[in-house]
């Protein structure tokens, strides 16, 4: 779940969420734009539902802070909360009786929050340059649940921005050891179909959020050059953005791959070589049969 504490602020889903929505915000963005895009955005979080009742939570208090709470907002919020369906998620994540009882305590008073009228809007703050964390042709490996290895690429770094954003390409890869060079060339994109995905390809924009964090679980093992640009006006805003590295790297593989033990796999194949050699969203969907 990713939480540190029965806080309604404690879980890395919310901080994502949270953070997304302020840095629209400090852009200037109105409250309707921000949170459609963010909704937008965050479809794979919405989709887990470890994730999705702090993904409400964040969204509420980021919209009450500006004095611009939604009334579609607070209805999700307060449908969670007197369903008991939060506590029934901790319930499941095996949450003590102790914490099950605090986090009670927490929903209750964070609905009266809502229900409060803030004095003053938050103030927008001046925008931030950061840096993309990865350099373009990265590629990164990490730990997936069963100790195997997986792998990204990053197809893209874009500097000089407020988010400094990196283009990632998901892999297929699921092994014992180290991912070489080599084998992030032969990879394919992982496809999902879980949930509500209907064969989506895992190539998504993540910004410069908790950079050491990520940097704790993502190693880079190697670099590809990639002579496609990713970032022209046509092609960057095709592309999903999330602010969740874990989330991506590792929690949305972990639950396609347990979903493929059930159900069929996806009925198509992306190969990496083949997203570098296009690079336009278009073809990316064009994919070709097993």
């Amino acid at each position: 779940m990713g939480s540190s504490g029965t806080g309604i602020s404690s879980s890395d889903a919310f901080a994502d969420v949270y953070s997304e929505f302020f840095s629209l915000y400090n852009d200037g963005l109105e409250i309707d734009e921000i949170t459609n895009t963010v909704i937008d955005r965050n479809q794979e979080m919405l989709s887990i539902p470890e994730e999705a009742n702090d993904f409400w939570f964040a969204l509420a208090k980021a919209q009450w802070e500006c004095k611009g709470l939604q009334p579609r907002v607070y209805a999700q919020v307060k449908t969670i909360v007197e369903t008991g369906h939060d506590l029934k998620i901790w319930t499941d994540l095996s949450g003590t009786k102790g914490d099950l009882d605090k986090r009670r305590t927490v929903l209750e008073k964070f609905l009266v929050l809502l229900q409060s009228e803030r004095p003053n809007a938050k103030r927008r703050k001046k925008t931030v340059i950061r840096e993309p964390i990865f350099k373009k042709g990265d590629c990164l490996t990490y730990k997936l649940s069963d100790e195997n290895y997986g792998g990204a690429l990053v197809l893209e770094a874009e500097y000089r921005t407020e988010l400094g954003l990196n283009l990632v390409a998901v892999t297929r890869i699921n092994q014992k050891q180290k991912p070489s060079e080599e084998e992030f060339k032969k990879a394919e994109v992982l496809i999902k179909n879980f949930a509500k995905w209907d064969e989506k390809p895992a190539i998504i924009w993540l910004p410069n959020y908790k950079p050491r964090e990520v940097k704790e679980f993502v190693e880079v093992v190697g670099s590809i050059n990639i002579e496609r640009q990713f970032l022209s006006i046509d092609e960057k805003h095709k592309y999903p953005y999330t602010s969740g590295w874990t989330m991506t790297l590792v929690d949305g593989v972990n639950l396609q791959f347990e979903s493929e033990r059930v159900k069929l796999k996806p009925k198509h194949v992306l190969p990496i070589k083949r997203v570098l050699k296009n690079g336009i969203l278009e073809r990316l969907f064009r994919f070709s049969n097993r």
